[in-house]
């Protein structure tokens, strides 16, 4: 993986930012899935000692992002088809029942809050800048989860949001695609203005099928191309 000379973290929350720092690097690929971690290139790219190094490790292996193996370190882990066909249908599910606890309980100042997100994301979008439109739709979605005040459903949603998040950014790279998510985000986002809980489940729902379809094209061609 490319190093740049130095990449020192200076602001107080240490152990956020390096959670910060090496989630980003799995979800946009710059670690790979199968790879070792190599704790001793990183700590000198953050400028920190392997403690908070491997706190943060702990902490991505519970998110399923890192897979910590006995005397012999931290891999990234992988994300194959077979999981894909376990996990999605699952989170379409509780998508869907997010939305419908959602529109009962959201504030104005939540719709508002997600309203402002949305304009970001497109912004981000017209711009083609994938990495900060990835972020404001992860935000989206967390946003309309929280304003489920259910921290059950919202617990159970983000264990399994996190694993695959590296397969979805990575399929968000179609253009076609990404006009058609955006797309939906626009109806999801009447749809939460309207408190109308059975159409935002119906479209969360659609919204995440249509995810998995591509994240499955983006899939099998990774597997693919490891079997050639």
């Amino acid at each position: 993986m490319p190093m740049t000379p130095s990449e020192p973290i200076t602001r107080q929350s240490l152990h956020d930012q390096v959670v910060d720092r090496l989630r980003d690097m799995i979800v946009e690929g710059e670690l790979d899935p199968n790879t070792r971690i190599n704790e001793k290139m990183l700590c000198e790219r953050f400028g920190i000692s392997r403690t908070p190094l491997r706190e943060a490790l702990k902490v991505l292996a519970s998110e399923g992002l890192v897979e910590l193996m006995p005397n012999r370190g931290a891999t990234v882990a992988s994300f194959t088809s077979e999981d894909l066909d376990e996990t999605f249908p699952i989170m379409g599910a509780l998508e869907a029942l997010s939305g419908e606890i959602a529109c009962q309980q959201i504030t104005d100042t939540e719709i508002a809050e997600i309203r402002a997100l949305h304009y970001q994301m497109v912004m981000h979008f017209q711009k083609g800048e994938l990495h900060e439109y990835f972020q404001i739709n992860k935000a989206i979605h967390e946003n309309i989860l929280a304003a489920t005040h259910n921290a059950t459903l919202t617990n159970i949603y983000g264990s399994l949001a996190g694993r695959v998040s590296p397969a979805r950014f990575r399929a968000n790279m179609s253009k076609p695609r990404w006009a058609e998510a955006v797309e939906e985000h626009e109806k999801i986002l009447k749809a939460l203005e309207d408190r109308d809980g059975p159409t935002l489940s119906r479209l969360l729902k659609t919204h995440l099928a249509n995810k998995r379809e591509t994240v499955r094209e983006a899939l099998f061609s990774d597997e693919r191309g490891s079997a050639a």
